[in-house]
């Protein structure tokens, strides 16, 4: 069994990012693209499964070189979900992160702890990057605070839970004003 497996949820391109392409903003599509692409490179040298919806989706991973696992539901929770309870045979643990991190360098190199890790986007509420072990039955709750319902669930299952708040990997692109957010911006 390989210990570790990142993975990635990507929605398609063309759909990904409403409220930046609400905002005005343009060339979202290629954006969104050119994030995922760095994620991941910079995921190297662990074991890469992207979690797809779509035919577009599961072909840019495959031409990038990673496993797909096509998903059949929408949602992010759902689709996570359930990657968790399927790889759970193959891998120890998983490392879920977003594809919008605008400076994921060293994701591949990360050594978390035991338990669960979680870190936060540069508001300390979402969450950027979730490891946890496989087997524990861990619920997924991504959205509005979902570092305090991760916490909670980490504490329901009496697990360990480390939460990291200052890692350039708390920038993502979600908004228009997380375009001007750099590591030396926040």
């Amino acid at each position: 069994m390989i210990q570790d497996a990142i993975v990635v949820p990507l929605k398609r391109f063309d759909l990904a990012k409403s409220r930046l392409r609400q905002g005005g903003i343009t060339q979202v599509t290629e954006m969104v693209e050119e994030l995922a692409i760095g994620v991941l490179q910079n995921c190297a040298p662990r074991h890469v499964v992207v979690l797809s919806e779509s035919d577009e989706i599961s072909a840019f991973a495959t031409f990038h070189g990673v496993e797909v696992r096509r998903s059949r539901v929408s949602g992010l929770n759902e689709a996570v979900q359930s990657a968790y309870e399927a790889l759970g045979e193959r891998f120890e643990r998983l490392i879920v992160v977003h594809g919008d991190l605008r400076n994921p360098k060293g994701l591949g190199q990360f050594q978390p702890g035991s338990g669960l890790t979680i870190v936060t986007d540069h508001h300390g509420t979402g969450t950027n990057v979730l490891v946890v072990s496989t087997g524990l039955g861990f619920q997924f709750a991504y959205g509005r605070n979902s570092v305090g319902r991760h916490q909670h669930e980490a504490e329901r299952l009496g697990i360990p839970c480390a939460v990291i708040t200052d890692s350039p990997w708390r920038f993502d692109i979600d908004v228009p004003d997380d375009l001007k957010k750099s590591p030396g911006n926040t």
